[in-house]
């Protein structure tokens, strides 16, 4: 028992290092929009792999690994088999980090889609051992330099989210902003510019071990169909230092923004001005285009920018109704892609039970309530929510086959013998029929809740 309780210790309590006298940072958040913020380090940021190699931000980081999972990169080493990796390994690990002789292996290429179908997003998968490295540089450097962003950062930050950004927004759009410029970059992250990253990232610490490390996890290189390619721009998305690093590249257009005094949100690369005029917003978007391209070395892709009314654009999935008194409502495209998931997962032909279904629908629809439900328009929902129920009337119609087991079937819910004859008897397809008087009484609204389906309008 005693040598059991001595590996576990060993697997989780990381040897300590001395401790650093970096700062403590002083609150959570960002400082008030009047502050001036400038990118200043702490009074000694050159044993900051002291800090990343303490035993208690080793131990949060591997806890967030394990409990983010995700599939293993190059090396094959999953998630669980990372503990036992440690353990053995971790004192010639430890003293290569503090000697900065550390070489992360290169990211496992994957592809998955773009929402709506417009291609495929890369993602770099690198091994579990680099992302619970990565997490655990991640922590140290976000709590410096997360107080020095701006407070119109939205994206991959501690207590800010998405709603946040969207409200934002919104709030801008209520006090007269009645124009957007829409900015999208195009490829951001496969075109960072790694000597102009580090150049940023230089002004911040001065921990050489540190700077080689990042600049190391920016170069390791990718793996793709069995041939290692090198990496000499770009932060792969995949990784844990990928989105602080992206924060860190953006800043600097947060910084140029602030400086013009204009009125915007940014959450990742999804960047919205609000002007008074579509005037002013053709004036902002061409000379930002300007800096992007010349300071930034980023491309902004002009056909997916815009300047426009803020009711034609898309931000984060939502779109707004007109002023004076501007609303949260599902882009066109957010439902476009909702329908599109739910007829896939309700379709006719799958040959699954109706518990099954609404079993692998509900899943799905609570977590797109979770961030959709934040919209204003509860009618919407509420015609998705009658849609849905009519696509699983149409898929328990086409289960039924037949006139006698439609009929057999509309009686054991309720439904008179008149009426079933008539309704079962009918020529007209499951679509047209899922809609019919017959259908809604005998699987109500009522019928899908002691199923467990959720509803979208729920609380509106």
């Amino acid at each position: 028992m005693s040598g059991r309780r001595q590996k576990t210790q060993t697997v989780l309590a990381f040897p300590a290092a001395p401790r650093s006298e970096a700062p403590t940072p002083t609150g959570e958040g960002t400082e008030p929009p009047t502050a001036t913020r400038a990118p200043e380090r702490p009074a000694n940021t050159d044993q900051l792999m002291e800090e990343v190699l303490e035993r208690a931000n080793l131990k949060a980081a591997l806890q967030r690994v394990k409990s983010n999972k995700g599939s293993p990169g190059i090396d094959g080493m999953t998630v669980q088999q990372l503990p036992g990796y440690l353990t053995e390994h971790w004192p010639a690990l430890r003293a290569q980090l503090l000697q900065g002789t550390y070489q992360p292996q290169p990211v496992k290429r994957v592809e998955i889609p773009k929402p709506g179908g417009q291609g495929m997003r890369k993602l770099g998968i690198p091994t579990v051992l680099d992302r619970f490295l990565q997490q655990a540089v991640l922590q140290v450097l976000q709590r410096d330099w997360d107080r020095t962003f701006s407070p119109s950062s939205y994206g991959f930050r501690p207590h800010r989210s998405a709603h946040q950004a969207v409200a934002q927004a919104q709030q801008y759009v209520a006090e007269g902003s009645g124009w957007v410029v829409d900015l999208d970059l195009e490829k951001f992250f496969d075109r960072v510019n790694h000597d102009k990253l580090m150049g940023q990232v230089a002004k911040r610490i001065s921990d050489q071990r540190l700077l080689r490390l990042l600049r190391a996890f920016l170069t390791a290189g990718v793996l793709a169909d069995g041939l290692v390619s090198p990496t000499s721009e770009g932060t792969p998305q995949g990784g844990p230092l990928s989105p602080l690093l992206s924060n860190v590249v953006l800043d600097a257009l947060d910084r140029e923004l602030t400086r013009r005094g204009h009125r915007f949100v940014r959450y990742a690369d999804d960047c919205n001005i609000y002007v008074r005029s579509q005037r002013a917003g053709q004036r902002v978007m061409a000379s930002l285009t300007r800096f992007i391209t010349a300071t930034l070395k980023l491309k902004v892709n002009r056909a997916k920018s815009a300047v426009a009314r803020p009711g034609e654009r898309t931000f984060l999935g939502f779109s707004f109704t007109r002023p004076p008194v501007p609303r949260r409502r599902l882009a066109p495209s957010t439902v476009i892609r909702l329908k599109a998931k739910v007829r896939g997962l309700t379709r006719r032909t799958r040959g699954v039970s109706l518990e099954t279904m609404v079993q692998q629908l509900s899943i799905y629809l609570r977590g797109w309530r979770g961030y959709f439900g934040f919209c204003q328009t509860p009618s919407v929902l509420r015609d998705l929510d009658a849609w849905i129920r009519r696509r699983l009337r149409s898929a328990v119609w086409k289960q039924w086959k037949q006139g006698p087991t439609r009929f057999t079937e509309l009686r054991r819910h309720g439904v008179d013998a008149l009426l079933a004859g008539t309704t079962a008897g009918s020529a007209r397809g499951p679509w047209r029929l899922s809609h019919s008087r017959a259908m809604h009484l005998a699987l109500p609204k009522a019928f899908f809740a002691t199923l467990g389906l959720p509803e979208l309008a729920a609380g509106c």
